[in-house]
């Protein structure tokens, strides 16, 4: 009996060296070597400064919740209190479900409002399954093309073409549906002036 718990205290021991450290720490060190931008959550800087990641979205409001009209606008979140990384998760409402209802047709209102159009995607209106997605659709984001270019006093024409710029094609040539980055796209803007 004895010296069965020594082997198995040793195999705990070693197992914990190899698997609860080494393994990590190799895995990190592969990561920081072979893909060092992806291992640090592909991070956007704007004059040096972290302005948050490329894999993240965030919202463009101000303190009260209100969309900001000079900046594209991301798709919604049910992250916690809205792109909460360290709370990544969809609703999980139901199709049904009157309290996704309910946020439906106060963001489609929402959305009328700031863009003048009854003619929104199902992105503008939904939350992604983690809550944190930093893409909207080209459909979303040339609905918001006039707003921002109005606000930003730009012509809308220079705004359009910055846009289709940003749209990121299906991923290997057929999987997924055409993108947006909200984020990238409004740095490039904020460039624009």
């Amino acid at each position: 009996m004895f010296r069965q718990t020594l082997v198995a205290l040793r195999a705990l021991v070693i197992l914990t060296v190899v698997l609860g450290i080494g393994y990590p720490l190799a895995v990190t060190a592969i990561g920081q070597v072979a893909l060092p931008d992806q291992a640090n959550g592909q991070l956007l800087r704007v004059d040096g400064q972290v302005v948050g990641s490329a894999i993240i979205g965030q919202s463009f409001t101000d303190a009260d919740g209100t969309p900001l009209p000079e900046w594209f606008q991301s798709r919604p979140s049910a992250a916690g209190s809205g792109y909460d990384a360290g709370a990544s998760s969809g609703s999980n409402y139901g199709p049904h479900n009157a309290d996704l209802l309910a946020a439906i047709a106060d963001r489609r209102a929402a959305i009328e409002a700031l863009d003048g159009t009854s003619d929104i995607p199902a992105d503008a209106l939904t939350a992604s399954a983690s809550g944190l997605d930093p893409h909207i659709s080209p459909e979303y984001t040339r609905l918001q093309v006039p707003r921002v270019a109005q606000a930003r006093g730009l012509d809308e024409a220079v705004v359009s073409r910055l846009v289709e710029s940003f749209v990121q094609g299906r991923d290997l040539g057929y999987l997924g549906e055409p993108t947006v980055n909200v984020l990238e796209l409004n740095i490039a803007l904020a460039k624009l002036g």
